[in-house]
């Protein structure tokens, strides 16, 4: 299926690795010119090397998300790059694992910069010129938590359940103007994060990481982790004029393991 996203260009925040890096990836063997956007120089180098070697065009900044006031000088350097933007992709690492009781303020406030007010901060920075040109994505790389609170991560399920929040919001504000806004939600997939978070739970546990591995894995529907590029593949039609028509939505990408 020809996705007609070629001369488009895309930001994608988190795009060193991971699912930010598998949108990344797929918008680049759609034509699209990306700048990924993470932390980590060394990384970003390395992410942007491959999509050039598969013949896409891909830039790189870096930038930590959570620093707003770094952010404004990101900004002018990704339009310096691939120029404003058509496709926002707004993604982070995610934050540590947390209980509800275990409240600390500091932590709130540095995650709600990271994973709201600098999404926030880059659809104000670009929003105009999509409206403008009658033509923008945003995307927002989620999570099931969204829906189904996951114990343990207090922090990533409160936080990302306000995004989608006011991503349904401004969907109804700009739809009319040919810009749509949709939040994904991934499941397990096999990751840099989910391997730290499986290490994690094997040390509290005790419990060896195979086996929460496969106890994982088994309580997904399509039985298995799923991949970045399979995500990607999800991502790359919302981004494109094909899905013009789907906005405000929240999409389950989890191999079947949410409930209702």
């Amino acid at each position: 299926m020809n996705l007609l996203l070629e001369n488009r260009s895309a930001l994608v925040c988190g795009g060193s690795s991971g699912l930010g890096f598998g949108v990344a990836e797929a918008l680049a063997k759609e034509g699209v010119r990306v700048c990924l956007v993470a932390r980590n120089l060394a990384k970003l180098e390395m992410a942007v090397e491959r999509i050039r070697k598969a013949g896409g065009d891909a830039q790189a900044v870096a930038v930590d998300l959570s620093d707003l006031t770094a952010l404004d000088m990101a900004i002018e350097q990704v339009v310096a790059a691939i120029g404003a933007p058509d496709i926002l992709v707004a993604n982070n690492g995610g934050p540590p694992p947390a209980d509800a009781v275990d409240f600390d303020p500091r932590q709130w406030h540095q995650q709600l910069d990271a994973m709201l007010l600098g999404t926030m901060a880059l659809t104000k920075a670009f929003l105009p010129g999509m409206r403008q040109r009658r033509f923008g994505r945003i995307l927002m790389i989620s999570s099931t938590s969204v829906v189904e609170p996951i114990p343990g991560l207090v922090l990533s399920s409160s936080l990302r359940a306000a995004l989608a929040n006011w991503a349904k919001t401004l969907s109804t504000e700009v739809a009319a103007d040919g810009v749509t806004v949709n939040t994904l939600m991934p499941g397990s997939f096999w990751t840099e994060r989910t391997e730290s978070l499986l290490f994690r739970a094997a040390e509290r546990s005790g419990t060896p990481v195979a086996t929460l591995m496969a106890e994982e894995q088994a309580a997904i529907p399509a039985g298995r982790y799923g991949s970045p590029e399979e995500f990607g593949a999800v991502a790359a039609f919302l981004a494109s004029p094909l899905a013009s028509y789907v906005t405000g939505a929240l999409i389950p990408v989890d191999g079947g393991v949410l409930k209702g």
